[in-house]
């Protein structure tokens, strides 16, 4: 089983790395997932007897990169679970795209219908039945080259609210995002979107985390160093 890079560990609390294109949790496709990764960390950490319990109390799209928090009792996962779903946790993401964008900076809303059996979110007029309203704030760092690293701010967490924000709501389809209009595929078929830095209440402490961290180190992300 491959390396775990850990940011936190607390008797609640568990904040790790998550590399593109390794799933959350385990699928279909039966490849090592993020969960089972941590936790063969904590059981091998604590010399954990039996099975080992973790909370998945968010997510990140498979081919996303960034941090992710895991919740190490019942009590952290309940009440880290409400502050994601009350939006109480500060997410902010990096992207690179590729195109013309609209302005420096700004702010979206779009109405968002999830076809589940095709994985597929559409951009859809307000009142269509079951859509659901997706609020993010976006501004551009620098840009080289025809792409543009922004610097996105989901105040929703609407399933891929961020490349829909980018592909149909600036016009600039992430790299890689061939689902949502991207030229080609990138070598990992990753997509450059990275969970960069998160903001969270502890469970039972009541202070105040954060966590930032640097993306990858790969050639799409030159624009962020």
């Amino acid at each position: 089983m491959s390396a775990l890079e850990v940011l936190h560990c607390d008797n609640h609390v568990l904040v790790v790395a998550k590399p593109a294109c390794l799933p959350i949790v385990p699928d279909a496709t039966r490849d090592e997932s993020l969960l089972e990764r941590a936790k063969a960390w904590v059981k091998r950490e604590y010399a954990k007897p039996g099975d080992v319990f973790l909370g998945v109390v968010h997510r990140l799209d498979r081919p996303v990169s960034g941090l992710v928090v895991f919740a190490r009792t019942s009590k952290a996962a309940d009440r880290l679970t409400r502050q994601f779903r009350e939006r109480d946790v500060a997410k902010t993401y990096l992207g690179v795209v590729e195109g013309t964008l609209p302005a420096e900076a700004g702010e979206l809303e779009q109405h968002l219908l999830k076809d589940k059996s095709h994985n597929l979110v559409r951009l859809v007029p307000a009142g269509t039945v079951g859509a659901k309203l997706a609020h993010t704030s976006w501004r551009r760092l620098r840009s080289a080259g025809g792409r543009h690293l922004l610097e996105l701010e989901p105040h929703t967490g609407r399933s891929h609210q961020l490349r829909l924000a980018c592909a149909r709501g600036l016009g600039t389809p992430l790299v890689g995002d061939r689902k949502y209009g991207a030229r080609e595929t990138l070598p990992d078929r990753s997509i450059a979107l990275h969970a960069c830095a998160l903001a969270f209440e502890h469970p039972t402490l009541g202070e105040r985390l954060a966590f930032e961290l640097a993306p990858p180190a790969t050639t799409v992300w030159d624009l962020a160093r």
